[in-house]
């Protein structure tokens, strides 16, 4: 029977995970301790989600599995490690919006096949899930999660390949979209990129095994040699030591990298398809300079995204750089706020202004891009509180004016505040004195330092994959009607 409370809730959460999901993955093949190897790798790439962990160990006969909400050193400790036993293992760290933050959907999944028991970790999204999960569902599938991933299970475990890297493969070649995934079978270790290259994998050595990881940071923190990047299309299977390269997808005419991978969302001491994130950073600074130079005292940044550009654009204009906010990083999602209301009181929490640094000064605010707007804001009003004379904002990315629809969490587009609002209304809006951002031009030269294509959908509003966006029934639409009237 229909309910529109708990169908309307679920599609808002299936939205949610089909469109904002980010995510890191780990992998360890043929290693003594894969369970606490693969521990340190989430570790390391916990700024890929926040939300929820995982880690499923495997013996070659058995599987062992633990996920949980909340950080992996919070999630795991060494007795939970005990229980991981294993020379093969694969981990995964999630965030995703509010709507599908739940243990369900924390990952790597696992399933049960005629070929042995499977276990996925993926990061990405699928953008022709809905349909596909109509098609299944209508003949009989029962999904247990609501996130997309789910997906690449159910097709797996239908399709009639032989093998479980065949099935694997079937069910890769239905799937479009973003998809960097590590697979973990009875015998080996799969790991596969889309033939967009939309996300990064790469592959390491560690004492004899083999490791894959979603950025190379983690690979630095266990000691792993770099061996390279796997590349858009790739599926690589490791098995006793050894790893098979397969390219079994109809190849792209142009690679499409999420150019906000390098802007944003990796680490800056990783290297993504052999360009290092910091020097990429620093170069849009320097770039962001020589289009929107402008007389100041001091370049402030953003803690902690706007750093590496503003570091660039003070080297570039001669402008002094001064950390003149400190931000609290023990801040979690929520916090308890006293019962008498203070202004501003959330991004205090996070960020302080040095009024020694500040007073009298003319500013230069660099951050990495504006999404809705309402934290700069804030800043903004802070840095102006101690005793700024004038703060002109500086962001080193275009204006961003669509959803990312491949592995980034975005907001919807009638969100972003640049989609909606000219940039001189945005200007007034967040109280700068003056507002510039890189032009897409100068992004597209810095990223041409990069020797690959790159996405820059949410600036330029061109997606190279279509993407289906599930309208509501419209039952739920009268529905939300209704409600609205009450």
């Amino acid at each position: 029977m229909f309910c529109p409370r708990r169908n309307a809730a679920l599609l808002k959460e299936r939205e949610a995970d089909r469109f904002h999901d980010e995510c890191g993955v780990f992998g360890v093949h043929g290693h003594s301790e894969a369970a606490n190897i693969t521990y340190l790798g989430l570790y390391a790439l916990q700024h890929r989600g926040q939300e929820s962990c995982g880690i499923v160990s495997s013996t070659g006969r058995e599987h062992y599995v633990h996920r949980s909400m909340g950080l992996v050193a919070d999630v795991f400790g060494e007795k939970t490690l005990e229980k991981l036993p294993g020379r093969f293992a694969i981990g995964h760290v999630r965030y995703s919006t509010s709507g599908g933050s739940q243990l369900r959907n924390a990952q790597p999944f696992c399933a049960t096949t005629d070929g042995g028991t499977v276990a996925i970790a993926h990061n990405g999204n699928l953008v022709n899930a809905p349909s596909i999960r109509r098609e299944l569902e209508g003949r009989g599938a029962i999904f247990s999660t609501t996130a997309d991933s789910e997906v690449i299970v159910q097709l797996l475990a239908r399709s009639r390949e032989r093998s479980l890297e065949e099935r694997l493969i079937d069910a890769l070649s239905r799937v479009k979209g973003a998809f960097s995934l590590v697979v973990m079978t009875p015998d080996a270790l799969i790991a596969a990129r889309d033939p967009h290259g939309f996300r990064p994998l790469s592959l390491g050595r560690l004492d004899g095994a083999w490791v894959a990881a979603s950025e190379t940071c983690a690979l630095d923190l266990i000691g792993a040699t770099f061996e390279r990047d796997l590349d858009p299309g790739e599926v690589v299977v490791i098995r006793r030591g050894r790893l098979r390269t397969l390219r079994p997808f109809t190849p792209v005419e142009t690679e499409h990298f999420c150019v906000f991978e390098h802007i944003y969302f990796a680490r800056p001491d990783s290297n993504l398809n052999r360009n290092n994130v910091y020097t990429f950073r620093k170069e849009l600074g320097r770039a962001l300079a020589r289009e929107h130079a402008i007389p100041a005292d001091v370049v402030v940044p953003v803690l902690d995204s706007g750093n590496t550009a503003a570091l660039g654009y003070a080297e570039e204009s001669g402008i002094p750089y001064e950390q003149a906010m400190i931000r609290n990083h023990y801040v979690r999602r929520t916090f308890i706020e006293p019962a008498q209301a203070i202004r501003h009181f959330g991004v205090k929490v996070k960020h302080n202004a040095v009024r020694g640094v500040l007073e009298g000064k003319r500013i230069v605010l660099v951050d990495d891009s504006i999404v809705r707007g309402t934290t700069l804001t804030k800043l903004v009003t802070m840095l102006r509180s101690a005793g700024a004379r004038e703060v002109h904002v500086r962001i080193a990315a275009p204006p961003t004016i669509g959803p990312c629809y491949y592995g980034i969490d975005t907001p919807t587009r009638e969100e972003l505040i640049a989609a909606t609002h000219s940039q001189e209304e945005i200007r007034r809006l967040i109280g700068a004195d003056s507002l510039g951002y890189l032009s897409l031009e100068a992004l597209s030269k810095v990223s041409g330092g990069l020797k690959h294509g790159t996405c820059d959908a949410c600036f330029s509003d061109k997606y190279p994959v279509a993407v289906e966006v599930e309208k509501v029934p419209p039952q739920l639409s009268l529905f939300r009607e209704v409600e609205e009237e009450r």
